[in-house]
């Protein structure tokens, strides 16, 4: 039979628009939950297939070739179809409920859910965004089906994501002054907890020069120049810089972001691990 009477194998091609969108394939492999050599082995079958080469492996992540770029567009359509085909039945309306701190994702959150969504556009997401220990009340109320969380000492369990190094960021022309003005998030926010704490045991004075609703508006008074805010440093503005070291400010203490879920179905699951895969992999370039 030649290639022409053949059909796609749907898993591979799925295989494939993850990897396109993790560029990774320790990050695919934690995605579907198999091995990363069973990865490597559906993306050699699907090449052989096609005839072309897909993608070429760099030392640390994986970039789609001429052709795979163009057969992506093929893969999404194909993909797209499938699921419009399984739509047709009950079983395919799903929705998720996800909370996610604005501290732990901040302005990655968008990339996370557009691989969420590459690896299946059909799953309804209701997204809370906030802080970390109200999230996890809402998860522990059943109100969430999973969160991604600065891990807090009360709450056991959880699967970790990533470990944040957080320090002290600024606009570069930041002054100190005799009062150090500082930016937080409002109360109970814990990087405000973690940063005064840090501040009173050092003796540093301080003043409370600007209150956010999120993070995104922490990171716009550090770019403006009024204060000085604790922040990890993968979610630092873009021109900041760290004055700790600098302003001789106390050192903050590491975090992690975990992630808590109690879906039990399969494709729950597939989605937490395509979030989780996600998430490490934006946490491993940033």
């Amino acid at each position: 039979m030649d290639r022409a009477q053949k059909t796609l194998d749907l898993d591979a091609v799925q295989t494939f628009a993850l990897l396109a969108s993790l560029a990774n394939f320790t990050r695919v492999a934690e995605a579907t939950g198999i091995s990363q050599s069973a990865v490597s082995l559906k993306l050699k079958r699907l090449e052989a297939f096609l005839r072309r080469r897909l993608v070429e492996r760099t030392p640390r992540s994986v970039r789609l070739t001429a052709d795979g770029e163009a057969f992506l567009e093929h893969a999404k359509t194909l993909l797209a179809a499938n699921q419009r085909a399984l739509s047709m039945t009950p079983a395919a309306a799903y929705r998720l409920r996800l909370g996610v701190s604005d501290h732990a994702a901040g302005p990655e959150l968008p990339t996370l859910l557009a691989r969420l969504n590459a690896a299946d556009p059909t799953v309804a997401l209701e997204v809370t965004v906030g802080l970390s220990r109200p999230l996890l009340e809402l998860f522990d109320d059943g109100k969430l089906d999973g969160a991604i969380v600065r891990q807090e000492r009360s709450h056991r369990g959880g699967e970790p994501l990533a470990r944040d190094d957080y320090g002290w960021f600024a606009a570069p022309a930041f002054e100190r002054g005799e009062t150090l003005r500082i930016a937080n998030l409002a109360p109970p926010c814990g990087v405000r907890a973690v940063a005064i704490r840090a501040l009173d045991a050092a003796g540093i004075a301080w003043s409370e020069a600007f209150v956010g609703g999120g993070v995104a508006a922490v990171a716009a008074a550090v770019t403006a120049g009024l204060a000085v805010a604790a922040l990890a440093r993968r979610i630092a503005p873009v021109g900041s810089i760290d004055v700790g070291p600098k302003l001789r400010l106390p050192r903050l203490p590491r975090a992690r972001v975990m992630l808590y879920s109690r879906v039990s179905d399969a494709r729950g699951k597939a989605a937490f691990r395509v979030l989780a895969a996600a998430f490490r992999g934006m946490a491993a370039s940033g």
